[in-house]
This record gives structure tokens, C-alpha cells and sequence, in this order.
């Protein structure tokens, strides 16, 4: 049970709702403090007076002020404007990490919207009820408005719900449930939709994948330490101590501990070699400000996460309204764009690294990881591959922060493009996870072709890989395309984490 109160939603709690389905339920003081904000709003109504959101029009229609009468009408009448995202359907574990995200921004009572608004967010979520949203549609200032309103449209029982991969009138899925739609009150409509749960949703997957892709692939660059015969000596704790960026630390301590008692780099201690390509020398330097860059976006994402990100804010100890700019999404467009720098050249390093591995000239390994080259291309094509995914990492890294397209006929003058830096960034981990796949693949090839055994943490990857892609001994037993593919998926199920995580501990 993860109780919803404001203040301690983080990126493991989100994964647990997200994908894990835990029941969500929202805590007592927030309800509390819900009920005051609430009460603040109902008394700006009767006192009268021109109070944004609630009797008046929307960003440049702010001037135009609704009779009481037509309230109501106003909140439903945003939801079904707003509601305008296109492009492929958003995945189901972003669009409850948004609900999850929008029901604690809620929850933090400074939004004016009734418990009930929450407790509606959280029976969707427990009961695996999922709206339909569309990927693109979002500036990312003021806040998601397209995709919130979506998940909005549901809530009141409109739009669609996806039952069994197949999207359904919410109002025939609600009266299933037993779930009464909101009829939505003065304030509400824009209390769902305004803030930036869609890029801080998606991005809070995106980095909890992204940090699990740099432990294999530190996995991975181990194993290739290993049979291209580098040197562990430019992992010396002396070296890091000399320039202490966290992450440089921590990752070639994990890489000592990944290289611990290995056969294979005792083979070659006094061979007289002094210094390795950058991409087996580096591994701390280029993976360690990876990972730093990763945590900086974490504690941003996790900051949002317990952030009122609506406008106006109602502030209950002096009863007043105020309107300001909580939504705009620059943080965390700007963070989620230095992420996708990050992966970029987590995946970029690899392949570099696989390169390696295929090109005679750079190692003693067989041309292509093949015994008889010629007859056999090997692992030729999966290179090719990865610097395909490559490449395209390189376009998509161009930051969408960097750009702004006025809207709103003006008054919306700048927009942080946060939705378009999350979009990417999917793309991003997804290739780069790829990339570690084949990284990991070849390397477990490599092994078989090597002299010596490998580290007990390292053998242990090598272990997993095996128990469903043997060692190819031609090109004849394998289609390329099918075996990278049981890679990824050998990757995505945290097996080898998992092995090597009981024999050493990294991370």
C-alpha cells in the first residue's frame, strides 16, 4: 500500500504504482488539507469577485469573466478543449505514473479541488483503469494540458478506457466498475490539468530504465576488459581520489569488484602494456559522469513529483488565490534533455567498445567473433546495428528545451517543450538498451573464444546470456536479428543483475 500525501512520492514508489500495480490510497492529513484548500475556494466564490480558473476564461480569454451559472459548464468545457493530443497512444505504465503524479500534486491542498477529485485518480489506478492518451500534443507550459485532459475526459466519464488492449467508452467502463464519474466543480477542470505529471511521468521511467542500462553496461565493459586483455591498473582508487567526481567512484570501484579474481586479467599482469583505448580506459570517466547526470535528474524528478504544479495556488492560512507559473516544465525539460545526453553516450561508448571486439586489428580476438571468417560475416551486422542506433541517439539528442513557440495568442509566450525532451528521451533508452544488449552479446562470444576463465561476477553475466543464446559457431545456426533480440530481452528481465548482484554489489 503507498499512501498518496504530497511529500514523499519518489522514482521506486512510482515504479511500484506504475508497473507494479500497488494499491494506492490517499493519506488522511492530505485529506485534511484538501478539505481546507476547498473551503478556501467555495468562500472566494461567495465573496464574488474575479478569481482566475474559477469564474473567468483561460490563459488569453483571462479578461473574460463566466456567470455562476455557467461554472460548471466552464471545467467541462476546458477538459473537452484541451483534450487535443495526437501521435501514438501513450503506454500504459506512463499514463498511471501520471495519475499517480497528479493525484499527489493534488493532494498537497494548495490546488483548491475536493478529495473526491483524488480518491476518483486513485480507484482508476486500482482498478487498472487506464485512459486514452496520445504521445504528442504537449508544450510543457502551462504544464501537460493536452495529455492531463485526457486522463480528465475519463474521469468524468468520456473519452476512452483501455479494457483489454482495446479502448472502450469511459462510461460504460465506469458504470462496470461502479465508479461514479466527477461532475466537476468551479477550479477542478484546471486542477487536473494543469502541471507537468506527462514529461515528469515519463521521464521517471525513463530514468529508472536508464540507470539499470548503465549497470549492464558497466556488465558489459567488464566482460570486454576482459577478453581484449586491458588493464585494470586505470581503475586504482588513487586515480579517482585525484579528480572526485562522485560517479567516476562509484564506477570503478564497481568495475574492481566486477574484475575481482579474474583469470583472464591475471593472464596478462606483467605483459608490459601501459595504457588501453579510451573506451576501456575511460569506463569511469564516461560512465561516472553519465551516472551523475542521471542522479541530477532524478532529485529534479523527484522534487516535481512533490511540487503543487497548478495555477492559481490557494493558499488556506491567509485564504487567498494567487496566480503564478508553477507549470512551466523548464526544469524539468532541462533535466530530462541533459538525461538523454547521457544515455546518448552511454550507447555511444558501447559501440565504440563493440567495434573493438569485431575488428582484428584492435584485439586478439578472430575477425567477427567467427572461426571461419569468410564463410561466416560473425558478428559483423550486429555493429552495424548498434552504430545505426547510434546515429539516430545523435539526432534525437538536440535538446527541445533550447526551442519555444508562443501560443495562446501571445500570453503563453514562452514554453518549455518538456513533453517533446520526455518523447525523445524514450527513444533514447530504448536504443541505447539495445546497443548494451549486442554489447553484451558479443562479449559473451568473446569469452567462449578466449584462453583463460573470466571474474566469478563477470562469468555469472556470461552464465545467463548462455542459458539462451549458445556460443554461435556459424552463421548457419543463427538468424542475427532474432539472437540480438533474446539479448534485449535477457537484458530487460534483469536477469543478469540479478546473478551478478549475488556475487558482488555495484550500483
Amino acid at each position: 500500500m503507498i499512501y498518496v500525501d504530497g511529500k514523499t512520492l519518489d522514482l521506486e514508489k512510482t515504479i511500484r504504482v506504475a508497473r507494479g500495480h500497488e494499491t494506492v490510497k490517499l493519506d488522511s492529513d492530505a485529506r485534511a488539507q484538501m478539505e481546507e484548500s476547498r473551503e478556501a475556494v467555495v468562500k472566494a466564490i461567495e465573496r464574488g469577485g474575479e478569481t482566475y480558473g474559477i469564474n473567468t476564461g483561460f490563459g488569453e480569454l483571462e479578461k473574460i469573466v463566466i456567470d455562476k451559472k455557467q461554472a460548471l459548464q466552464l471545467q467541462k468545457n476546458l477538459i473537452h478543449s484541451h483534450a487535443a493530443t495526437t501521435g501514438p497512444p501513450v503506454e500504459e505504465e506512463v499514463i498511471r505514473a501520471m495519475m499517480l503524479h497528479r493525484a499527489n500534486a493534488l493532494a498537497k491542498g494548495f490546488s483548491g479541488v475536493r478529495a473526491e477529485v483524488v480518491d476518483t485518480l486513485l480507484a482508476f489506478l486500482n482498478k487498472r483503469l487506464t485512459p486514452v492518451v496520445y504521445s504528442k500534443g504537449s508544450l510543457g507550459a502551462s504544464g501537460d494540458l493536452a495529455p492531463l485532459a485526457h486522463v480528465a475526459l475519463a474521469l468524468i466519464g468520456e473519452g476512452k478506457i483501455m479494457v483489454k488492449g482495446e479502448p472502450k467508452p469511459a462510461i460504460e467502463v465506469l458504470e462496470g466498475e461502479g465508479i461514479e464519474p466527477l461532475v466537476l466543480q468551479p477550479k477542478e477542470g484546471l486542477g487536473l490539468i494543469n502541471g507537468t505529471q506527462y514529461m515528469t511521468a515519463r521521464g521517471a521511467l525513463c530514468l529508472y530504465d536508464s540507470v539499470r542500462i548503465l549497470l549492464h553496461a558497466q556488465i558489459a565493459s567488464a566482460m570486454s576488459v576482459e577478453v581484449m586483455l586491458a588493464s585494470v591498473r586505470s581503475f586504482d582508487h588513487r586515480i579517482m581520489d585525484a579528480r572526485p567526481h562522485p560517479g567516476q567512484g562509484r564506477v570503478a570501484k564497481n568495475m574492481l569488484s566486477l574484475l575481482k579474481d579474474s583469470p583472464l586479467v591475471a593472464s596478462h599482469r606483467k605483459c608490459g602494456k601501459h595504457q588501453d583505448a579510451y573506451t576501456l580506459r575511460c569506463i569511469p570517466q564516461v560512465y561516472g559522469a553519465c551516472s551523475d547526470a542521471l542522479e541530477y535528474a532524478r532529485g529534479v524528478l523527484e522534487l516535481e513529483m512533490n511540487s503543487a504544479t497548478d495555477n492559481p495556488l490557494v493558499f488556506v492560512d491567509t485564504g487567498e488565490i494567487i496566480s503564478g507559473g508553477n507549470f512551466h516544465g523548464e526544469p524539468i525539460a532541462l533535466s530530462l534533455d541533459f538525461a538523454a545526453l547521457a544515455v546518448s553516450e552511454i550507447g555511444n561508448f558501447q559501440e565504440r567498445t563493440i567495434y573493438r571486439l569485431v575488428d582484428p586489428k584492435l584485439g586478439a580476438l578472430p575477425p567477427f567473433l567467427t572461426k571461419e571468417e569468410g564463410l561466416n560475416s560473425g558478428y559483423m551486422m550486429a555493429q552495424y546495428a548498434a552504430a545505426a542506433l547510434v546515429n539516430e541517439n545523435k539526432v534525437l539528442s538536440h535538446p527541445a528545451s533550447v526551442d519555444s513557440i508562443s501560443s495562446s495568442a501571445g500570453q503563453e509566450d514562452h514554453v518549455s517543450m518538456g513533453a517533446t525532451s520526455a518523447n525523445k528521451l524514450r527513444t533514447i533508452v530504448d536504443n541505447t538498451a539495445t546497443i548494451t544488449a549486442i554489447h553484451l552479446l558479443l562479449a559473451s562470444q568473446a569469452m567462449d573464444l578466449s584462453k583463460h576463465s573470466p571474474a566469478p561476477a563477470t562469468k555469472a553475466a556470461y552464465d545467463v546470456m548462455r542459458k539462451k543464446i549458445p556460443f554461435i559457431e556459424n552463421d548457419e545456426q543463427h538468424i542475427m536479428a532474432e539472437t540480438m533480440a533474446t539479448a534485449r530481452n535477457i537484458l530487460d528481465g534483469g536477469e543478469i543483475l540479478e546473478a551478478v548482484g549475488g556475487i558482488v554489489n555495484i550500483g
